[in-house]
C-alpha cells in the first residue's frame, strides 16, 4: 500500500536522510521505502530522489539483518608507490647522493638541492619507468613522503657582527655613547658620595 507523501513530509524525510551516512542512511531509507513506497526502490527514487541501488541494499539489509560493510579505504586512485614500486627505488637512487641531513640534527628529514622536475626528467630517461612516471607535483609529493625536503642546504650560519651598520658608518655616534656612559657613571659616583657623606 502506497501512502501519499506531501511536499513537507518529503522535504523532512530527505533532510533527515541527508544528515545520516553509510549503514544508518540505508537503514532509514529502507524504513521509509517500506512505510511510504511499498518496499519499491524505484518508487523511493521517484518520490524522495534517492539512488535506488542504495535503497535496494538497505532493503536487503533490513530483510536479512545482515549489514553490508563499506570499504571506503579501497576506493579512489592508488598512490603511485603502490602502483609502481620501482619508482620509489629509482627516486631514492637519484636523490640519496644529493641529500644532506639537517645540520642541527633536530629533525629526521634529509634536505636536498635536487628539484622535483629534475628528478622527473631523470626518471623519464629510464625506458622501463617511462609509462609510470607521474607529473612534477606528484614526484614532489613522493619526495616529501620519503622525508626528503626540497630546499637549499645551509652548511653553516655566519656569525653576526657585534656593531650595527649605523655605528660602523658613524664613529662619532660611538664617541657620543662613550661620553654619555662616562657622564652617567660620574653622576652616579657623585650621588654615592653625597649619600655616604650624610
Amino acid at each position: 500500500m502506497v501512502v501519499r507523501v506531501t511536499p513537507d513530509m518529503r522535504e523532512t524525510i530527505r533532510s533527515a536522510a541527508a544528515k545520516l551516512t553509510g549503514y544508518r542512511r540505508r537503514q532509514f531509507q529502507a524504513e521509509m521505502a517500506v512505510k511510504y513506497c511499498d518496499s519499491s526502490p524505484r518508487l523511493a527514487e521517484k518520490v524522495f530522489g534517492w539512488a535506488r541501488d542504495s535503497v535496494q541494499t538497505g532493503l536487503h539489509e533490513h530483510r536479512t539483518g545482515i549489514r553490508c560493510v563499506e570499504r571506503f579505504q579501497e576506493r579512489g586512485r592508488k598512490r603511485t608507490e603502490d602502483v609502481a614500486p620501482a619508482i620509489v627505488a629509482a627516486i631514492c637512487r637519484l636523490v640519496e647522493p644529493q641529500a644532506q641531513i639537517d645540520p642541527t640534527f633536530e629533525s629526521p628529514l634529509a634536505f636536498t638541492r635536487v628539484t622535483a622536475q629534475a628528478v622527473r626528467d631523470e626518471l623519464l630517461k629510464d625506458p622501463a619507468l617511462t609509462p609510470h612516471v607521474p607529473c612534477r607535483q606528484t614526484v614532489g609529493n613522493i619526495l616529501n613522503r620519503l622525508d626528503y625536503r626540497l630546499r637549499p642546504v645551509i652548511k653553516a650560519r655566519p656569525q653576526k657582527k657585534s656593531t650595527t651598520r649605523h655605528e660602523a658608518k658613524n664613529p662619532a655616534s660611538r664617541r657620543q655613547q662613550a661620553m654619555d656612559s662616562t657622564a652617567k657613571t660620574g653622576m652616579y659616583t657623585a650621588l654615592l658620595s653625597l649619600v655616604a657623606g650624610r
